[in-house]
């Protein structure tokens, strides 16, 4: 089964990290560590700090695949 998470077109092409976090199911500590590591790109618009749709799909993408449960 395919699990991974994907934005309909009516979706914004950007969201917060609170947003990030609840749509990959990880906290801001691991989502900062991401960031801090450069897996994970954050963007600024003024104060506020997000995450492109299509940078969080490629981080998505890039996270090692799981073996298979024996």
């Amino acid at each position: 089964m395919n699990h991974t998470p994907t934005f309909s077109t009516d979706q914004p092409g950007a969201m917060s990290v609170d947003e990030f976090c609840r749509w990959a199911c990880i906290g801001k500590t691991k989502t900062y560590a991401e960031a801090k590591a450069g897996r994970l790109q954050l963007r600024k618009i003024g104060s506020k700090t997000v995450v492109l749709r299509t940078d969080a799909e490629q981080w998505l993408r890039s996270l090692p695949i799981a073996p298979a449960a024996a």
